[in-house]
């Protein structure tokens, strides 16, 4: 049903919801709220919850401006257990007239106590009556997300239209089959749609913000079920499309692997037998390899670059960072230019000429190894014969950037193998859910003689030794990195930042030289400070996170983390991994901020005990819930409505299931499926 059906929707509000994917009745019953406010009961004033937004009522018993750094609109509202102040910068003069002692407001805010006063800041109100007093809303109120120039009342106004005809018996918009619902107790879709639109006022607030309520997770199931279909099916595209199969030669691996001043691991090994096999077959390959920080997945995957060179093919590497880029230049360069390979690197900073020059020999072929950054998929870049793909640390960049890429190999309808690597490690269930359209291998054995990195914890107020330890490091030889989460004050979180931390200690240490990165800096500002603190002319590198992937110093043994109770476990974990690079000894010191929560606590104590990957993936997945162990970018799966495939995990192996037997036995389902939840524009809804 088109969606002016809705009384009173016209052709700018449609264009506006149609900017949102909304196009249909159908498509804005599907576009849920992400949270509620309760407006279903007025609360006496005398009874406000400090921070707990809440409607309230009562008269007007003063109001005037004030002046000072702001004029203020200050209204004072009383009922008959108190007052408070309400408080208003933004205003004009026909609110100013409004607001006039003896008007009777209704309310909705969040009240605050400052200086001992009780106040809401500019809370939504309106102008009531005496026989309007006792009429509140019947179900809680509904926030809609990123509504794109469509206020909420807009929202309101049109969901309950669209609500009215899903109530009717001729509406239909039940798409799983009724054996299918019946097996896996799937309730009826429009009871859930009704309850998430428009929840009672006895709901449970709490299970609702959290999105586990049963009929939100009615919804967050189907959601979840259309991605795993359109993954599967992505899956088997893919196995249909012709690659070229890759030959075992062995000449240029057997001279790698004698170069290397070490030998693979069994992990190595066993994972670099599974890549061959993959690439001897006539269709692309698509491995995911997990590796723990420092576990050797480069070495791997440049065994795989010089299989397609040995066939008369080029291979890309894909970094999601200059920085990243680089090393792996240099890495490679190091290892193929002695067997005569044309190693070439191509990122987004290179001066036109040098660029040009770079595109043209990746174009006739004289490149045979490119190494780059998200400038390798750029319409301009074209390759000789890319018959491989790399993919260093996948999840910086999402199935899209993945998928020009490979587009970008297809050569006489050929299409590139793929080798995706990253160093977040994902338990097993969630790797089958967000990578259901790869194969997987882990490296879990990290190289011999490595020696394990020791974490510290230490108290903030016990700075002063951190810093002495520091000195004492340094002028042995050693450098030290001093990670800050932010890079300037913020009034939200009071954390040590980059630039007080690099004031601090210049102060405390003026014999040693004190450089600072942080993800602002020009990108040939970061590479020069990177460069020098690789060539030992910075002591100590105050950085922000922007070191967390990837970089590699080996002569930084120790690591100093602020704030670590305020970060997430597979952050701190890739982090501490800057160091540990080398021969000698590392220490992580982890300077947390009492009070510690619980969270925090267990956080801390479990980078204290372990270095492993895995267990500290499964760790942060217990403790921290919804979004954290893979960050917003939930590669493969993006831009969930109402599922999470974290908080949403006991739902996977049932969902994967239920999607073989979809694909199975109701075919005729997937398509309108992945239309209602992935929509025309999502690269799984092409499939």
């Amino acid at each position: 049903m088109e969606l002016q059906t809705l009384k009173g929707l016209g052709e700018n509000t449609a264009a506006k919801f149609a900017a949102l994917g909304i196009h249909s009745v159908e498509d804005l019953l599907f576009y849920l709220p992400f949270r509620y406010q309760d407006r279903t009961r007025i609360t006496p004033i005398q009874y406000l919850q400090h921070n707990e937004d809440a409607v309230i009522e009562g008269e007007i018993l003063a109001s005037g401006i004030k002046f000072g750094k702001r004029r203020t609109l200050i209204v004072t509202l009383q009922d008959t257990t108190g007052f408070i102040e309400l408080q208003f910068y933004y205003f004009n003069k026909s609110q100013q007239e409004q607001l006039k002692p003896g008007v009777k407001l209704r309310c909705y805010g969040e009240p605050r106590v400052w200086k001992n006063k009780l106040l809401m800041i500019h809370p939504e109100y309106r102008c009531v009556s005496e026989n309007t007093l006792s009429i509140v809303e019947e179900t809680l109120t509904p926030v809609y997300p990123k509504t794109e120039g469509l206020s909420q009342t807009t929202f309101f106004k049109f969901t309950t239209q669209a609500l009215a005809y899903l109530k009717k018996d001729d509406y239909s918009v039940e798409l799983l089959p009724k054996p299918f619902r019946e097996h896996y107790s799937l309730v009826d879709i429009k009871q859930a749609i009704t309850y998430v639109h428009r929840p009672p006022p006895e709901a449970p607030q709490e299970l609702l913000m959290e999105k586990l309520h049963p009929l939100q997770q009615r919804l967050a199931f189907e959601e979840l079920l259309a991605h795993q279909v359109g993954l599967r099916q992505l899956r088997a595209k893919i196995q249909l499309h012709h690659a070229t199969p890759l030959i075992e030669k062995s000449n240029l691996e057997t001279t790698f692997l004698k170069a290397l001043p070490f030998d693979l691991t069994q992990a190595q090994k066993k994972v670099w037998q599974e890549i061959n096999e993959d690439l001897k077959l006539p269709h692309p390959m698509m491995r995911l390899v997990q590796g723990d920080v420092g576990s050797g997945k480069t070495v791997v995957a440049a065994l795989a670059g010089l299989r397609a060179i040995e066939n008369g093919f080029q291979a890309a590497i894909m970094a999601p960072t200059e920085i990243l880029a680089e090393q792996h230049y240099q890495n490679f360069l190091q290892w193929f230019e002695p067997l005569g390979i044309k190693v070439v690197w191509l990122t987004g900073k290179l001066k036109t000429k040098v660029r040009k020059e770079t595109l043209a020999i990746i174009e006739n072929g004289e490149a045979q190894f490119i190494v780059g950054t998200h400038a390798l998929f750029q319409k301009e870049v074209i390759f000789h014969q890319l018959s491989l793909v790399i993919i260093d640390e996948q999840h910086r960049f999402g199935v899209a950037q993945r998928q020009a890429l490979r587009e970008k190999g297809i050569e006489q309808n050929d299409y590139p193998h793929q080798l995706i690597m990253t160093a977040t490690p994902i338990p097993r269930t969630l790797a089958m859910t967000v990578y259901a359209d790869l194969e997987t291998s882990i490296i879990d054995e990290l190289p011999p003689g490595r020696i394990p990195i020791k974490t510290i914890l230490i108290n903030n107020q016990r700075r002063a030794e951190v810093i002495e330890r520091v000195k004492i490091k340094c002028e042995q030889g050693g450098q030290a990195y001093w990670v800050c989460p932010l890079i300037e004050t913020s009034e939200t979180l009071q954390c040590e930042t980059a630039e007080d931390t690099l004031a601090m200690l210049q102060k405390a240490l003026p014999t040693l030289t004190i450089g600072m990165i942080h993800g602002r800096l020009k990108s040939d500002e970061k590479d020069r400070i990177m460069h020098s603190f690789k060539a030992k002319e910075i002591d100590v590198l105050v950085a922000t996170t922007v070191i967390e992937v990837g970089v590699n110093v080996p002569n930084a043994t120790l690591m100093i983390i602020e704030n670590a109770e305020r970060m997430g476990l597979a952050q701190l974990h890739q982090l501490r991994g800057r160091v540990g690079r080398g021969d000698k000894e590392s220490h992580c010191v982890l300077l947390y901020q009492e009070p510690l929560s619980e969270i925090a606590k267990k956080r801390l104590t479990v980078m204290r005990e372990s270095t492993d990957g895995f267990y500290i993936a499964q760790q942060d997945l217990e403790l921290r819930g919804p979004g954290e162990v893979m960050g917003t970018r939930q590669t493969g799966i993006q831009r969930l409505r109402i599922a999470d495939i974290l908080r949403d995990r006991k739902l996977l192996p049932t969902v994967q299931k239920a999607a073989q037997v979809l694909l199975k036995d109701y075919p005729d389902v997937v398509e309108p499926l992945k239309h209602r939840w992935l929509g025309d524009n999502e690269i799984l809804g092409n499939v």
